[in-house]
């Protein structure tokens, strides 16, 4: 079993900034790629940003130059760290984890926290 801890989130006007951490702890042997998705009310979730064992990152175009995303391969833990925040950045983001486990990859979440930006 592998736990997922988030924190960071809250409220922030706009303009403003948060750091997202995520702290995975349990039986982990073997980490591969990280990173954060968001899901806003009646949408879909979707890709925030990720980032591989090399540090190779991924964004997307809706955050590319205000959030960035970081690893700690000695905590187990990936962090976002998002400035100009804006309205529209408002969801809930939850975190994985790549683990590899019994010849598989599987995907790990965490519970998710909330991001509110207000205008």
């Amino acid at each position: 079993q592998v736990q997922l801890v988030e924190s960071g989130g809250g409220l922030v006007q706009a303009g403003g900034s948060l750091r997202l951490s995520c702290a995975a702890s349990g039986t982990i042997f073997r980490i591969g790629a990280m990173g954060w998705y968001r899901q806003a009310p009646g949408k879909q979730r979707e890709l925030v940003a990720t980032i591989t064992t090399g540090s190779n990152t991924n964004y997307a175009d809706s955050v590319k130059g205000r959030f960035t995303i970081s690893r700690d391969n000695a905590k187990n833990t990936v962090y976002l760290q998002m400035n100009s925040l804006k309205p529209e950045d408002t969801a809930v983001y939850y975190c994985f984890v790549d683990r590899f486990l019994s010849s598989n990859w599987n995907r790990n979440w965490g519970q998710g926290t909330q991001v509110t930006v207000s205008s």
